[in-house]
């Protein structure tokens, strides 16, 4: 074959590739998404109406089953989340083995239907990386095309976490594979296409059910503000995530290291319940109830990535996705508040919670374009307010950046570029 037919023939198998993965991993996302959904709201829902108590003890059952699901079923191979793809991408020789695939799908589900205070959305994101790295081990495309099969598998589980495939795409290219070039465009166009069918077929509900209401340009410097506050706020979840990490890494006694996280996250459920699980449900709840006070928000915004942090510290599997929607959603809506109360403003609640919500997430992941079409497409009229969420995305992004190089995604990566420039430097000495 001539160089210009071969290289068609690599994108042909390419794109064939990255579509099949693409359908594996929007079923892989659909079925975890609406398992997951489904019982933990079975379980919260009879929790509070019989002994709202029970809930401290609640996330100690899940973290508890996760432990002893690692150790006898998956022979004490730890989950690592999205550092493991990083590993992956970095070292050719290295792969996601295929255990990753059911570990992190049951690891996630138990974490979170049992109140474990994350989200399923890192679980998808590392087992769908697998799926694609899977087919790339079995030579199903040209060796080259690594980053571009595992960013495909990525692509379509966050589209259908979030009924959005150019966020997925979005979030592949921005997060995992950290460049883009042709064959990564590719690749990720494949398999959102086909996470865009299987979206039309199967999944059409959105997070929130509120619209948007009309915003004026001369809210612009209140949203601004805002996002400073939210970029403030990821600081503050990366900074607890990162010493959790250290404390509990620090714990030798598995009942502790266990049990500790657990009942502190479940006491915390016991006080205030919109903390259960990934949150969402309390997103809605409160959103929809304008009575609710400025105390409570406050509160609920500090607590949530510090009950992530618990959970993740003490063996939960998930990440910082959805507590940082949260909690930045909650953040606009104690905003919002203040400013109606203290200064007079007429500000409008819900968009000031999504402003809040995509900030923050994009402060938390250094991901502006993915925070921004995925708030977006999370309410039914979002790019309505695509400017100040634009504006959001990018100042808390920047400034966030400002005050730490990494983020809870690249912490460990971080400290091992450091530890290289210290030996280099120490090196160079003699």
């Amino acid at each position: 074959m001539e160089r210009g037919e071969i290289i068609k023939h690599n994108y042909l198998k390419l794109i064939l590739s990255s579509a099949l993965i693409g359908l594996a991993s929007s079923t892989l996302a659909y079925a975890l998404k609406h398992m997951t959904e489904h019982v933990e709201l079975i379980i919260y829902k009879n929790i509070s109406n019989f002994n709202p108590i029970l809930f401290i003890g609640l996330p100690t059952v899940g973290l508890t089953l996760i432990f002893f699901s690692r150790k006898y079923l998956f022979y004490g191979r730890k989950n690592k989340g999205i550092v493991e793809i990083y590993k992956t991408l970095d070292q050719r020789k290295e792969h996601l083995p295929i255990f990753k695939i059911p570990s992190h799908f049951l690891n996630g589900f138990l974490t979170v239907i049992f109140g474990g205070s994350t989200g399923v959305e890192v679980s998808t994101v590392v087992a769908t990386a697998t799926i694609g790295n899977t087919v790339y081990k079995n030579d199903f495309s040209a060796n080259r095309y690594k980053r571009e099969l595992v960013c495909a598998g990525v692509t379509a589980g966050v589209a259908v976490l979030f009924v959005s495939p150019l966020a997925g795409g979005l979030f592949a290219m921005e997060v995992i594979a950290r460049k883009v070039r042709r064959s990564i465009v590719v690749s990720c166009a494949a398999s959102a296409l086909t996470a865009w069918l299987f979206i039309a077929l199967f999944e059409h509900e959105r997070l929130l059910s509120l619209s948007v209401q009309d915003w004026h340009w001369q809210a612009l410097p209140w949203f601004a503000a805002l996002s400073l506050l939210s970029g403030l706020l990821s600081v503050y979840f990366t900074l607890l995530v990162t010493r959790m990490k250290s404390i509990f890494g620090n714990i030798n006694n598995n009942f502790l290291r266990v049990n500790i996280g657990a009942i502190l996250v479940g006491s915390m459920i016991f006080m205030f319940p919109a903390l259960y699980g990934d949150s969402y449900h309390g997103l809605k709840e409160i959103s929809a109830n304008p009575s609710i006070s400025i105390l409570t928000l406050a509160i609920i915004m500090l607590l949530k990535p510090l009950a992530a942090s618990l959970t993740l510290g003490a063996g939960g599997d998930g990440g910082v996705f959805a507590p940082s929607i949260v909690a930045g959603a909650f953040l606009g809506l104690l905003f919002c508040s203040l400013c109606n109360t203290v200064a007079g403003t007429h500000l409008i609640p819900i968009n000031f919670a999504l402003v809040g919500a995509a900030a923050t997430l994009s402060a938390s992941i250094y991901a502006p374009f993915t925070a921004l079409i995925l708030v977006c497409n999370i309410v039914p009229n979002g790019y309505e307010l695509f400017i100040p969420l634009a504006l959001g995305c990018f100042i808390a992004k920047l400034f966030a950046q400002k005050i730490l190089p990494y983020n809870a995604y690249t912490y460990d990566f971080y400290l091992a570029k450091s530890d290289n420039i210290a030996i280099e430097s120490s090196e160079n000495k003699f």
